[in-house]
């Protein structure tokens, strides 16, 4: 039976209607009352498992699931071993770097070297940094980044940013962005390898019936 990952929260219902269009029916997941962490398939051909977006690479990696749904903004910043297999195009938003906006600084590189920088995703982060030369402290936050700026702990923020209206509420503003983050279908190597035809004709129905090309990246 195929085990598939999928991610609670913003991801969710696009994921159960993406892998619908390959004939795998997990809107058990969505009804109201549900609390079941590992739900059947209703053709009883595939069970989901329930997680944290950031828990999805993790699932699919260790081969508890074959394949996943996850934001690329966590395969950036977690990098697992596993395949990146299409880029399913929901759940678009920006990962960006983001300031008071009366700080006066216009783009990263404005930053002073050695300031403070909050964000969930260090790794991105420093890798963001690192290239452009520029040495910050990064501080690890696991939510309200915003609150860095806005106590003056951080001179800036790097976080997700999809309508801004977060930001804009807490006098912030983005100012650059590191990349464009959407829901990416992932997969286990080994199973992939060893797969005899079912973990493929999924991938196919799901990449001809939504359009989408192959994910390269």
């Amino acid at each position: 039976m195929i085990t598939v990952a999928l991610a609670k929260g913003a991801l969710l219902k696009d994921s159960v209607s993406s892998f619908a269009k390959a004939g795998l029916d997990f809107s058990t997941v969505l009804e109201s009352g549900n609390r079941q962490l590992m739900i059947p398939s209703r053709c009883g051909r595939a069970k989901a498992l329930l997680v944290r977006n950031g828990d999805v690479p993790v699932y699919v990696a260790y081969g508890q699931a074959q394949l996943g749904v996850v934001g690329y903004d966590v395969l950036r910043e977690k990098q697992m071993p596993i395949a990146h297999l299409v880029d399913l195009g929901f759940g678009g938003c920006h990962m960006s770097v983001a300031v008071k906006k009366n700080s006066g600084y216009k783009r990263a590189a404005d930053l002073p070297p050695h300031c403070r920088v909050a964000s969930k995703f260090t790794h991105c982060s420093r890798s963001y940094f690192d290239d452009l030369d520029l040495p910050v402290e990064l501080v690890h936050l696991t939510g309200s980044v915003e609150l860095g700026p806005i106590t003056g702990m951080a001179e800036a923020i790097v976080d997700l940013v999809a309508s801004g209206r977060t930001l804009r509420d807490n006098g912030l503003v983005a100012i650059e962005d590191l990349f464009y983050s959407t829901a990416r279908l992932v997969g286990n190597p080994l199973s992939l390898r060893l797969d005899r035809g079912e973990l493929q004709s999924i991938l196919e129905a799901i990449r001809s019936q939504q359009q989408l090309p192959e994910f390269l990246g």
